[in-house]
């Protein structure tokens, strides 16, 4: 049986390459990272005619093999390296109808490696529309290559390229250009250095900056020490390169792709007129903004609501059904309560990740970019920069990693270290359970008031990042220039079966990742407090028996008994009053000796021991403990919560009815009041709370100096702030 087959997808950004990907592998998807490279990897299986299987490998957008950044050089670094189970045994390069000049630089330099390439043009169903028109026959035969005429729009074509990577044997892999014409004397010597070795991969050797692995060094070592050129006589000579492939690329599309000016005239210049509108653009960007942190709420509300109510109903039904005892309890009080505190917020997740990939799939994001560099200028970043800060809502790792592209360190060092300011979704939990519980429901010229205030913890998240940003930029003596270049793609309607597979891969991400902490976390929490060593929580019964006896029921258990109480209708009020008294009672004396236990339990004396330093703030020990521990990662807060609050409790209530039960130390006002939520809300928007972040800066940084830096700094300022707000709105 024959192997499998390995396929590089490798093209420009822009050109449809994702779409292309999931056309060919469906959902047969898996995403990692590069060894030792935290760049994304995303790999996928495809079944081809013949009945093999092919690896498809969808390498980082790329223009050209002329590598300007660290994602760049790892489509550089697979291509040469033989001795990698990834290298490929065919090349896919996907192109772009409307840019087909550009793309193809790419393309030639893929031949020349003298791996066998096939073109795939993407986006066929525009041709007509765009006045284009090409000689395919002809253009195979000029490129020495198979092409296939693709539109996953449309879903036409995909069945052709899987025909053509099956027969990918048959392919040719001679050059389409003779790289050596740019200097015959210096390539001459080159090849006679090194006679047994590929002169085209010896030449991207030498002039790129690639962290290639150790099978390779000792030959990288030694065609790099022979080059006797200085950096800037090979500059030229690759700009030589460039204008070379650009010759033959001329040549060969003057004769097989026409372009009708007159039809190609279109809306796009129009729209971009608009959109990036000194002052229009940033008035759309925010009414765009403000309308999903709407739809986020609104269409949320019910699936959320229905989460919350099962596993409520779930955890009831187990300590119901299975025999008392501590599996029991670790069940519906430990590992259901954790994860369902974190499993109510998909579909606000979903929402989220819904609508970034419309926006990308739209082609608006990339007017985003243009449009915000200009406000990036004055602190020191530039619109490359908006990149990271935008991903940043979805995740601040993948975030940080985005800063590769930005080839200035000084501007590259910053946005690293600003971006965790940046809402991200695991931020998304916290602020929807504490808006829901302190900003009261309402509307605001159509838009409500939780919406409202949604929106301005993410603008207050950006707006630090840019103040910080400009702060640095001043303190960080680091001489440095940069230019900004952004590539406006076509305007499009979103492909929904890639928003899909975004949306699914995004959450699932989210969801798995967070869980596996959570799942930890609440199995301890419930640990600690479901045990301890006291006389006190040995004797809770007999203690909080007593004292219910000597001091009667506490505020918070009189105001349960008659929010219970008011439910009843006024016919056969005084019946039900008299029925449900007793067991009401009893309930609330359950749930004070839980509390009391709890309250003495190890968990419980941890928090007391860190309450003196968040009482400040407005929280007591059970928040200081969530917060605590979300210093792991931030959703674990209300996981964390969900886990202590369910401990003993064998009530049918929901987190959220929980939470907005608890009493202050006074036991008349409510735990989260405007003050202590806002407070809340505020720590968690300026603070450092992602272990998985800063090892994440440690590694792009290369030194434990920055990361530590920032966690200090974020952690410090976000307690002030909000002890400042706690104390002012109190």
């Amino acid at each position: 049986m024959s192997k499998n087959i390995n396929v590089a997808l490798i093209g420009n950004p822009n050109t449809g390459k994702t779409s292309v990907f999931n056309a060919l592998t469906g959902l047969k998807q898996k995403v990692g990272n590069y060894p030792g490279i935290t760049v994304e990897k995303k790999m996928g299986v495809c079944k081809l005619p013949n009945g093999v299987k092919a690896n498809i490998l969808d390498l980082p957008g790329t223009y050209s093999l002329n590598t300007t950044s660290l994602d760049e050089s790892v489509v550089v670094e697979v291509l040469l390296n033989k001795n990698d189970k990834s290298y490929p045994d065919v090349a896919v390069v996907v192109c772009d109808v409307e840019n087909l000049k550009r793309n193809l630089l790419l393309f030639t330099q893929i031949k020349d490696l003298k791996i066998p390439a096939i073109l795939v043009i993407n986006m066929a169903d525009r041709m007509s529309r765009k006045g284009i028109s090409l000689d395919v026959a002809a253009l195979e035969e000029k490129l020495d290559t198979k092409i296939a005429l693709v539109s996953t729009r449309k879903n036409n074509g995909v069945p052709r390229i899987k025909e053509l990577i099956a027969d990918y044997a048959s392919l040719s892999a001679d050059p389409n250009v003779d790289t050596s014409r740019i200097s015959p004397e210096y390539f001459s010597r080159l090849q006679k250095a090194f006679p047994n070795e590929d002169l085209y991969k010896l030449w991207l050797v030498i002039t790129q900056d690639v962290n290639f692995t150790d099978i390779e060094k000792k030959r990288i070592e030694d065609a790099t020490s022979f080059s006797t050129k200085s950096k800037t006589e090979l500059k030229k000579l690759q700009h030589k390169e460039t204008v070379l492939r650009y010759q033959f690329i001329n040549n060969t599309l003057k004769e097989t792709y026409k372009v009708d000016l007159q039809t190609a005239k279109g809306l796009r210049a129009s729209l971009d007129k608009i959109l990036t509108h000194k002052i229009f653009g940033y008035v759309i960007f925010f009414a765009i903004l403000l309308l999903i942190f709407q739809a986020i709420f609104d269409w949320s509300t019910y699936p959320m609501d229905f989460i919350d109510e099962q596993f409520a109903i779930a955890s009831e039904w187990l300590k119901n059904t299975l025999p008392p005892g501590v599996f029991t309890d670790l069940l519906a009080e430990g590992i259901l309560a954790g994860i369902g505190g974190v499993v109510i917020f998909i579909p606000q997740i979903a929402f989220l990740f819904l609508f970034i990939s419309l926006l990308e799939e739209s082609g608006y994001m990339s007017r985003v970019v243009f449009l915000m560099d200009r406000l990036m200028r004055p602190f020191g970043l530039s619109g490359k920069s908006v990149v990271p800060l935008i991903s940043g809502t979805a995740c601040a790792i993948p975030a940080v990693m985005a800063t590769r592209t930005i080839e200035n360190w000084k501007e590259r060092l910053i946005t690293i270290l600003v971006t965790p300011f940046t809402t991200c979704s695991a931020r998304l939990p916290v602020y929807l359970i504490l808006i829901a519980l302190v900003i009261p429901e309402g509307r605001f010229l159509g838009l409500s008031y939780q919406a409202l205030t949604l929106m301005l913890l993410y603008l207050i998240g950006f707006g630090m990042a840019l103040f910080s940003a400009m702060v640095l930029n001043k303190i960080l003596k680091i001489k440095s220039r940069s230019l900004f270049m952004a590539e406006m793609p076509t305007y499009r309607l979103p492909l929904l079966k890639n928003v899909g597979y975004t949306v699914l891969e995004k959450t699932k991400s989210f969801v798995f990742g967070a869980g596996k902490i959570i799942l930890a976390i609440s199995i301890v929490l419930w640990f600690l407090g479901s045990n301890g060593i006291s006389d006190d929580f040995k004797n809770a019964e007999s203690i909080v028996t007593q004292r219910i006896e000597e001091q009667g029921l506490t505020p918070y258990s009189k105001n349960y008994i008659q929010n219970n109480l008011d439910g009843y209708s006024e016919e056969g009020k005084q019946d039900s009053i008299r029925i449900m008294t007793p067991i009401l009672k009893e309930r609330a004396r359950a749930q004070e000796i839980a509390g009391y236990k709890l309250e003495h339990s190890y968990i419980g004396y941890a928090g007391k021991a860190i309450e003196p330093v968040v009482k400040p703030l407005g929280y007591d020990w059970k928040i200081g403990i969530a917060v605590l521990t979300s210093f792991a990662a931030r959703e674990v807060f209300v996981g964390t919560l969900a886990t202590i609050y369910s401990v003993g409790s064998d009530e049918e209530e929901t987190i959220k009815n929980r939470m907005a039960a608890e009493l202050d130390a006074s036991g008349k006002k409510p735990l989260f009041n405007l003050a202590s939520g806002i407070s809340l809300m505020l720590f968690y928007a300026f603070a450092m709370q992602c272990m998985s972040t800063l090892a994440i800066v440690k590694r792009e940084t290369n030194t434990w100096k920055w990361p530590l830096l920032q966690l200090l700094f974020m952690s410090v300022f976000a307690y002030l702030v909000a002890l400042t707000a706690f104390q002012i709105l109190n």
